[in-house]
């Protein structure tokens, strides 16, 4: 789970689980779990400890927009899991198909854990010097000027994560999905 540290403090336990669906790798190098699919997909049932502005944090971070479902780039949906031989109801975060970008590849037999192991996300492989850039350009205005030496931006560029906008430099759409990743 991304962030896991920020709410580990609140975790009262946590129960491996399998559920019913697709795992799909977004560009960015992280899983998303789509309910659609007949894959065992490996998970944590965590059970929270947690104030409800931590709840309500959780579902911003994800993007869950209860009011405009249709606009959510996550669901939190009520789903079955199998935990040690039982079958329960879970909340979980699901990614709205219509959300889940084209590049998103499917994980054979949802195995995301192998998956990571074989290609780590795009944020773990990052330089000290990469990210603290990534997060100087994502939490910039948009209008200011972000010096950058030359070698970095080369490195930036070959990883697609910048593009070049003539008198300034900006996130390209994965750079900006590695900030989110990295705030």
């Amino acid at each position: 789970m991304v962030h896991f540290d920020r709410v580990a403090k609140y975790v009262k336990s946590c129960v491996p689980a399998r559920a019913r669906g697709t795992a799909y790798r977004l560009p960015v190098g992280y899983p998303v779990f789509l309910d659609e699919g007949h894959d065992g997909v490996e998970g944590q049932v965590l059970e929270l400890e947690a104030p409800t502005v931590l709840l309500a944090l959780l579902d911003e971070f994800h993007g869950v927009m209860p009011t405009h479902p249709a606009k959510s780039l996550f669901h939190k949906k009520e789903i079955d899991v199998e935990t040690a031989g039982t079958v329960k109801k879970v909340f979980a975060y699901v990614v709205n198909p219509s959300k889940l970008p084209r590049t998103a590849k499917p994980i054979e037999n949802g195995d995301w854990r192998s998956e990571l192991d074989r290609a780590p996300a795009v944020t773990s492989t990052l330089t000290e010097r990469q990210t603290e850039y990534v997060r100087r350009l994502g939490s910039s205005t948009g209008r200011e000027i972000v010096p950058i030496n030359l070698e970095l931006y080369r490195e930036l560029m070959k990883l697609d994560l910048i593009v070049d906008k003539g008198r300034r430099l900006a996130l390209s759409k994965l750079g900006r999905d590695v900030y989110r990743y990295l705030s």
